[in-house]
């Protein structure tokens, strides 16, 4: 069994995802002390908010030190979920534009509303279009929907970090990854069976 450390930072409700957790076969371990960031195997950092002041927290707890040793020098799997994947970032724009973890080159920006019926946050369901071959996607099809709830999109600077697209007025990136650091812009937990076969597959593939 996965020990899976759940980054607690203050910003999301995390039952739904420890329960993920367990349901796919791991062993979750909710936590508020970076101390423990080296006790598992994977981590998982959620989030639901402002960027911002989510980095704000991040930075003040030490948890950017702890997330960055443990991937970068250790080589612990990563999986950063809604909010949680926009920090991945070198910066965003929400609350002011701010330093974010920089696991994953690129910038969070608003949503565009390029139609006046086109709403924004973006809610609800939507589709995920597959861009490139990941262990991510054993066992789910292309063109699956997915549970989004965002305002915020990550702006991705090399093309072959995006693993997935959805499209809200125009294309976005809806899941990246680089190396060992994967992040979905939805919520894999709330995605019902193919939100789980991704968590799954996040739990023993990578």
């Amino acid at each position: 069994m996965s020990r899976v450390l759940v980054i607690d930072y203050g910003f999301c409700n995390l039952d739904s995802v420890c329960r993920a957790v367990q349901e796919c076969g791991g062993d979750p371990l909710l936590t508020d002390d970076p101390g423990q960031a080296g006790s598992a195997e994977r981590m998982i950092l959620p989030g639901v908010g402002n960027f911002a002041e989510a980095m704000k927290v991040i930075r003040r707890r030490g948890w950017d030190r702890a997330i960055r040793r443990e991937v970068l020098e250790n080589g612990i799997p990563l999986l950063g979920i809604c909010l949680g994947m926009q920090l991945l970032a070198d910066r965003g724009t929400e609350g002011g534009d701010s330093e974010g973890l920089g696991l994953v080159p690129g910038r969070v920006i608003r949503l565009p509303k390029v139609r006046p019926d086109l709403r924004i946050p973006h809610v609800g369901w939507n589709e995920v279009a597959q861009t490139r071959s990941s262990p991510l996607f054993e066992g789910v099809p292309d063109r699956k929907d997915f549970y989004f709830v965002h305002a915020y999109h990550f702006e991705v600077a090399e093309p072959s970090d995006v693993l997935g697209v959805t499209t809200h007025g125009p294309d976005f990136a809806s899941i990246v990854g680089r190396g060992r650091v994967v992040g979905t812009q939805f919520h894999p937990e709330k995605s019902l069976r193919y939100g789980l076969a991704l968590l799954r597959n996040f739990l023993s593939a990578f």
